[in-house]
């Protein structure tokens, strides 16, 4: 299991996408560093990501995606556009609050774009307003502030201090319906900035996290988690299908689970089946008494379950339900790279 920073607690936001890359770029500082000291702030990501999709909601004429959602490349890109900063100093909360609740905000956001496309004329101050009303709910995040005795701007600390680089990482996904190692924007609602996934076979994935672990890597995980076998009040997710009166009996790590293949994989995500529900971060790999591999994934859900905030995800239901993942590009075997036409 490697190295990860603690668990925290998204509360009541849609914005796992923020912290699950938040908590891999953290996990690959302190494989870079061996300091464990740091953790950066997810809401000034979710700030800044939040005026792109305004912008493009704008221009699109609201015929496109605004709301809390986001996927692991928003954050990559982020990083590499506007800097990122240590949670000490931008938190996202206002005076008083003690946990995030984004409920009321994306609702008062979208109401105003939507009256800005219905009016006659877009004005040329309108995003000015717009960041008025993130400031108002979120707090208004520093242009510059002191860590560890240094001054920094957000784009000075990634730089400087965690060493980022967006070419550090790479988008992966897995699908039949378009060709394998190649990239392709990957159609689910929430990559509204359409960013590119390069699409590898299933097995060729698995083996992916797998050595990525091996190596000491994290990476980033995207999976559909609204189906009866992701139990994180148990620490589990297993590729099952259990119905009221089965939910009463405890499960255990090694119930056998359903046959999965990858023609069926494909029939979920085009019967709407497997959709983009949730992003995590895998730190690892465990065994079962039995023998069956499970990966040790890090929620956002707070310090929950029986193993506080980790849950143990069967291969079985990584193949099944996995959307996407974001992987450190050292991780990545050299032979794989080359197919996918990756330096």
């Amino acid at each position: 299991n490697n190295a990860a920073t603690a668990v925290k607690n998204q509360a009541r936001t849609g914005t796992c996408w923020s912290f699950s890359t938040s908590s891999l770029i953290e996990s690959q500082f302190i494989k870079n560093t061996g300091n464990s000291d740091i953790d950066l702030s997810e809401i000034f990501t979710v700030y800044n990501i939040y005026i792109e999709k305004a912008k493009n909601y704008v221009l699109r004429q609201g015929k496109t995606q605004f709301s809390e959602g986001g996927l692991g490349h928003d954050l990559i890109r982020s990083y590499a556009t506007y800097g990122a900063m240590p949670e000490s100093v931008y938190s996202g909360l206002r005076e008083g609050e003690k946990s995030l609740n984004h409920a009321k905000v994306v609702v008062i956001l979208k109401r105003y774009l939507d009256e800005l496309i219905g009016s006659s004329a877009v004005p040329s101050n309108w995003l000015d307003s717009f960041k008025y009303l993130l400031n108002e709910h979120m707090g208004t995040p520093p242009a510059e502030f002191d860590y560890n005795g240094k001054k920094y701007t957000p784009k000075s600390f990634a730089k400087d201090v965690l060493k980022f680089n967006s070419n550090d990482y790479v988008n992966i996904t897995s699908f039949t319906h378009h060709p394998y190692y190649a990239p392709f924007i990957l159609e689910v609602p929430d990559n509204f900035s359409n960013g590119s996934y390069y699409n590898i076979p299933l097995a060729d994935m698995i083996l992916m996290v797998k050595t990525a672990i091996d190596k000491g890597y994290t990476v980033m995980w995207d999976a559909d988690v609204s189906n009866s076998g992701f139990m994180n009040n148990n620490g589990l997710a297993l590729f099952i299908q259990r119905n009221d009166q089965e939910s009463i009996t405890p499960v255990t790590a090694d119930d056998k689970e359903k046959e999965w293949s990858v023609p069926l994989r494909q029939q979920y995500f085009e019967n709407l089946t497997t959709q983009d529900d949730h992003l995590m971060h895998i730190t690892g790999i465990e065994k079962s008494k039995n023998g069956k591999t499970f990966f040790i994934v890090k929620n956002s859900y707070g310090v929950t379950g029986p193993y506080l905030g980790i849950v143990n995800v069967s291969e079985a239901y990584f193949a099944m339900n996995t959307i996407s993942l974001v992987v450190p590009k050292q991780a990545i075997d050299p032979a794989l790279l080359l197919k996918m036409g990756i330096k």
